[in-house]
C-alpha cells in the first residue's frame, strides 16, 4: 500500500493541492491530492524521488468505465481473497451468451518478461444486469483466476468441485441454472448471490462507497430487444454434462448425447461460461 502523500510546506505556509485531480491508492478507498507547480525551494531529494501516486482523468468515459472495474478487482482481491490474487487485465468482450469468462495467460510483454491472465466482461448485458450481478461475474472468474494460481484447475471450461468450493467460500453459488438447486459442476456453469454472505456484504460496501462502479450501460432500441427475446424463446441450447458437446433444439425436448448417452441438461439462456 502506498503511503499517503505529506503535506508540503514553504517556510510555515502548507501549499494547496490541486483539487481537480485526484489519485487512487491500492485499496481503492483514498483520495489523495497531488501537488504540480510547486516551486522552489524544494529539496533535492523530494525533486527526485518518483511521484508517489498515478493521477487519472475520472471523466473521461474509457478511464471511468476501466478505472471502476480495476478498482473493484482490487477492492474485493482484498475482501474477499486477501489480496493474494495477482493482477490482471479486465478487458470488454462481447462474447455470445455469456455474461464474461477467464483466460489464463492470454496477454504478455512485448518483451516477454510478463505473462497475465485476462478476465473478460460482456457489456452487452450491462443494462439488464444490476451492479451487483456484473460483479458477481467479475468475482466468478476471479475465482477462475484464484485456482488457476492456487489450486488445481480442470480442463479449459471445465467447473470442478474445487473450484465450486472456492466459489461458495466467497458467497457465490455455483448453479448451472443459475437458481437454486442447479449442478454446481459441469463445463457450463452460473450462480447466483448468497444473501447475507461474503459477497454480498462486500459488493454493498463497494456500492456505498463508490456507486459508479459500472458507469456506463449499452443502448438498444426496444424492437433489438424484443427481436432477439423471439429468436432466444424459439430454440433451446442443451449441454453434455460430460463431455461438453451442445445442441439446440425446441423447449422441452429430451434430448440424449450420442457419445457419452448421457441426458443433455438446458443450459441457461444468459450466463457466466468462464
Amino acid at each position: 500500500m502506498r503511503e499517503p502523500v505529506p503535506s508540503l510546506h514553504d517556510g510555515g505556509a502548507v501549499m494547496q493541492p490541486k483539487a481537480e485531480t485526484t489519485c487512487i491508492d491500492s485499496t481503492y478507498n483514498s483520495v489523495l491530492p497531488t501537488f504540480a507547480d510547486v516551486g522552489d525551494p524544494v529539496s533535492d531529494q523530494a525533486r527526485h524521488e518518483p511521484e508517489p501516486c498515478v493521477s487519472y482523468d475520472t471523466t473521461h468515459p474509457t478511464t471511468r468505465t476501466y478505472f471502476g472495474l480495476d478498482g473493484a478487482y482490487v477492492f474485493f482481491n482484498e475482501r474477499l481473497f486477501s489480496a493474494r490474487l495477482p493482477p490482471c487485465l479486465i478487458t470488454l468482450q462481447r462474447k455470445n451468451r455469456a455474461y464474461g469468462y477467464f483466460a489464463g495467460d492470454r496477454f504478455g510483454a512485448r518483451d516477454r518478461t510478463e505473462i497475465i491472465d485476462e478476465i473478460a466482461l460482456n457489456p452487452s448485458f450491462f443494462a439488464a444486469c444490476s451492479i451487483e450481478d456484473t460483479l458477481s461475474t467479475l468475482v466468478h472468474e476471479m475465482v477462475h483466476l484464484q485456482q488457476k494460481h492456487f489450486g488445481a484447475p480442470p480442463r479449459r471450461g471445465y467447473h470442478n468441485r474445487e473450484w465450486a468450493g472456492m466459489m461458495r467460500a466467497v458467497g457465490l453459488i455455483p448453479s448451472a441454472s443459475g437458481e437454486p438447486g442447479g449442478k454446481e459442476t459441469g463445463q457450463r456453469v452460473s450462480h447466483y448471490v448468497e444473501p447475507g454472505g461474503r459477497f454480498a456484504q462486500a459488493c454493498a460496501e463497494l456500492v456505498d462507497l463508490r456507486g459508479d462502479t459500472v458507469p456506463y450501460v449499452e443502448l438498444g432500441s426496444e424492437l433489438e430487444r424484443e427481436t432477439r427475446e423471439r429468436k432466444a424463446a424459439s430454440k433451446t441450447k442443451y449441454t453434455c454434462p460430460a463431455c461438453g458437446a451442445n445442441a439446440w433444439a425446441k423447449p422441452g425436448i429430451a434430448l440424449d448425447c450420442g457419445a457419452c448417452k448421457q441426458p443433455m441438461d438446458v443450459a441457461p439462456a444468459n450466463r457466466t461460461s468462464g
